[in-house]
């Protein structure tokens, strides 16, 4: 827990109080949306582990998204893939951001972000490389839009179940560039994405 709050705690000496870290999942992926999520922490008592969502288990993001709802302030941001190919992943990957700290329900004095992006906010902003590995607000941010993201495409995967979005979450894996070969992008996929815009079935969608 301390490593993970150095960040938290020099801000808060600064006279900072609403601190939100930010982060989002999705930028890789042939289809499906990105997701963003901005968290204030009104607690730091947490009984599952909170860490950077690549690190944990599907079971144990399953168990702490709930409790970070719980104590904390959660705002979402959802950019589907038809905003992706007309912004381009950079922008989306903003302005679904910059929609989840709109939808906090409080007003963050301050901000520290996953990686390296321009954010249009009010609030002073620090960006952290690896954030999610250093900050508790920024790795609890991770999760939530970690696990909305999964279980987005895991609704898609009931719908088009040939491609498995279940398993891969619309990531580049052999077996969905083979399904993208097999049965041609459809309308979830992101259409600017070299293997997706490069698909000899392209013409189908």
């Amino acid at each position: 827990m301390k490593r993970l709050l150095r960040h938290e705690r020099n801000l808060s000496r600064s006279g900072y109080t609403l601190i939100a870290g930010v982060d989002e999942a999705g930028r890789g992926p042939l289809a499906g949306p990105v997701v963003a999520c901005a968290v204030i922490l009104k607690s730091l008592d947490f009984e599952n582990e909170i860490d950077d969502s690549k690190k944990l288990s599907w079971k144990k993001r399953e168990k702490a998204y709930p409790e970070i709802f719980k104590k904390a302030f959660v705002g979402v941001g959802i950019v589907d893939e038809k905003a992706i190919d007309s912004l381009n992943i950079y922008r989306a990957t903003i302005k679904a951001m910059e929609e989840a700290l709109s939808n906090l329900g409080a007003r963050p004095d301050y901000i520290i972000v996953d990686g390296r992006v321009r954010l249009s906010v009010k609030s002073p902003v620090k960006c952290i490389i690896r954030g999610d590995s250093e900050s508790l607000s920024i790795a609890a941010a991770s999760i939530v839009a970690k696990v909305t993201r999964d279980r987005i495409m895991t609704e898609y995967d009931k719908k088009y179940p040939q491609y498995g979005f279940k398993d891969h979450k619309g990531y580049p894996t052999r077996r969905h560039k083979e399904a993208l070969l097999r049965h041609g992008p459809i309308e979830i996929h992101r259409k600017s994405f070299a293997p997706v815009r490069d698909c000899p079935l392209n013409h189908l969608v």
